[in-house]
């Protein structure tokens, strides 16, 4: 067997993971920032079914759902890093973004060295899935949605909340572009193995949304969390057996049962950044219990990874 064939008969396991990589740049206490490797943060994150990193046990991933990369070069060469590290030629895994190569927005982003400072000034959301599991047929990505930006202004009950699409930007070149880090974007996946469909959706809700839920609009989202699923996403994840969401949704106290509606639970109970939970991922399908809360405190990025191992 080659190491890029894939043993249909193996067990039953979608391993999925969820993290703002932060461009691959971590912001250190001190106001330094350091730039981090692809391959040292995927050390630092996947884990065995124990919940621990480094450990012959660790399998290679299926879906790693990710928020604020570069574009498609980034998310393109970490996915290639992703497959060395379990033997896989490039290309096994590969990469959706909502934007090939978004403008720039943003000073420093709270970094002394401003070339560090630099490398997060393009932000957009992927999918990284490893074909070698799963297929995914050219009708099956959504368009993506903005999950909202908030100009300068008070507001309360998702009033002055303005969905974007463009030729609209905030005024003022700096941020002209920054909404652009909210466009979200789903897919529906297929298991070779068996045929069962997958959605998996990333989102990337604005700072803003921690103190005033924004979706869009003039509303909040879905329980006033600022959640919420674009059309073509919507129809993509009703014709899916396994759903799942990541994302940082820059809020807290955001209910593991806020997707319920959509059949889906919220895994991850520990703080994810600092002393806040801002990053959730939501799961409809049989997930295996972890000892560590779902959540990677060894995460080499400003966001611990949350991640969710379902038996199909």
């Amino acid at each position: 067997m080659t190491t890029d064939s894939v043993d249909v008969a193996a067990e039953r396991v979608l391993r999925v993971y969820n993290n703002n990589i932060e461009n691959l740049v971590r912001n250190n206490p001190d106001g330094t920032c350091t730039r981090i490797s692809g391959p040292d943060h995927l050390t630092s994150m996947l884990v065995d079914d124990g919940g621990m990193t480094g450990t012959s046990g660790v399998q290679a991933p299926d879906l790693l759902i990710v928020q604020q990369v570069r574009g498609i070069g980034q998310a393109t060469a970490y996915a290639d890093q992703l497959g060395a590290k379990f033997g896989y030629s490039a290309g096994a895994y590969k990469a959706i973004v909502a934007w090939d190569n978004p403008e720039e927005w943003g000073g420093s982003h709270h970094c002394s060295s401003q070339a560090l400072g630099d490398l997060k000034k393009r932000q957009t959301n992927a999918i990284i899935y490893n074909t070698r599991t799963l297929s995914l047929a050219s009708g099956d990505i959504s368009k993506y949605w903005s999950a909202g930006w908030l100009k300068d202004a008070e507001y309360e009950d998702g009033k002055g909340c303005t969905l974007y699409k463009p030729p609209n930007a905030d005024t003022g070149a700096t941020y002209q572009y920054k909404w652009k880090r909210t466009s979200a974007i789903a897919a529906r996946f297929t298991i070779k193995a068996t045929g069962t469909t997958v959605f998996a959706a990333t989102m990337h809700l604005p700072e803003e949304n921690r103190r005033y839920a924004c979706a869009g609009d003039g509303i909040k989202g879905i329980a006033d969390s600022g959640i919420r699923l674009g059309a073509d996403a919507t129809s993509l994840m009703n014709a899916s057996t396994i759903r799942v969401v990541g994302i940082d949704a820059n809020r807290t106290d955001i209910a593991a049962s806020t997707l319920s509606g959509y059949g889906m639970t919220g895994y991850g109970t520990k703080q994810t950044t600092s002393a806040s939970k801002i990053d959730y991922l939501f799961i409809k399908g049989s997930v295996q219990p972890s000892s560590i809360g779902y959540t990677v405190d060894s995460t080499k990025s400003n966001h611990l990874a949350l991640y969710g191992f379902i038996n199909f």
